[in-house]
């Protein structure tokens, strides 16, 4: 195995892996259609503190890495390199 694809696979797994920790320690947003739409109305500033945008930043640059990852992978998984 090439050391491209050593360095993706592992990249792959702790971004799959962070990913998941970080959707699960959002916090939740309701449990329905209609509290959704209620929310979406009445209180759309809830949530959004600092923690919960940073937590957000976080969870889309693990998502990105992510994909990269897979896409990189998808080209260069036999042989290490593209072609």
């Amino acid at each position: 195995m090439n050391p491209l694809n050593i360095i993706l696979t592992i990249l792959l797994f702790l971004s799959g892996v962070l990913t998941v920790i970080l959707v699960l320690m959002h916090s939740g947003k309701g449990t329905g259609v209609s509290d959704m739409i209620a929310s979406s109305l009445y209180n759309a500033g809830t949530g959004s503190g600092i923690l919960e945008k940073n937590l957000d930043r976080l969870t889309v640059i693990t998502a990105a890495v992510f994909i990269v990852c897979v896409i990189v992978m998808a080209l260069t998984f036999p042989l290490g390199t593209i072609g």
